[in-house]
């Protein structure tokens, strides 16, 4: 059995969603979700500057790429019918508007779940996978902490 296509990457380059899709589609793929996380403009968080003027992201690469793996693997265990799955994460200074992170599955069908398997990639990134993003406006800049603490073995 070939190893279905699955990509993980923590990288500085733009996001090229037409490269991704040709690398997870298979001849029997005939449905694709994306799901792309942009920089916003305008953050309305309290303590927050309210107008963003770009974000910092940074990551440890190894430890990062692992936990995307943890991901895609957590994927396939529940949805078995994708096939294809793409993880990426930029880093570096981003300004609003442009792509921060893509989570990208594909299937034979749009009903085998890859709605539901982009979803839960998306949420289980932003919990497990360490990333870290310094928000930068005309006020001053803050590092944005995340809400969840992985359990024992995450």
């Amino acid at each position: 059995m070939t190893t279905p296509p699955t990509i993980f990457l923590i990288t500085e380059d733009e996001i090229d969603l037409n490269v991704l899709l040709d690398r997870i589609t298979l001849p029997s793929t005939g449905a694709a979700c994306f799901f792309t996380g942009m920089v916003r403009g305008v953050t309305r968080r309290s303590g927050q500057p309210p107008r963003t003027e770009y974000l910092e992201y940074e990551a440890y690469k190894p430890m990062a790429e692992a936990k995307m793996r943890q991901v895609a693997e957590e994927i396939r265990a529940r949805w078995p019918d994708v096939e294809g799955i793409a993880i990426v994460q930029r880093v570096g200074r981003l300004y609003p508007r442009t792509p921060t992170v893509l989570i990208a599955c594909t299937a034979a069908h749009r009903d085998t779940g890859v709605f539901e398997a982009a979803r839960y990639g998306i949420d289980r990134l932003k919990e497990i996978v360490p990333v870290w993003k310094k928000e930068v406006g005309p006020g001053g800049e803050a590092w944005i902490e995340g809400e969840y603490t992985p359990r024992p073995g995450e």
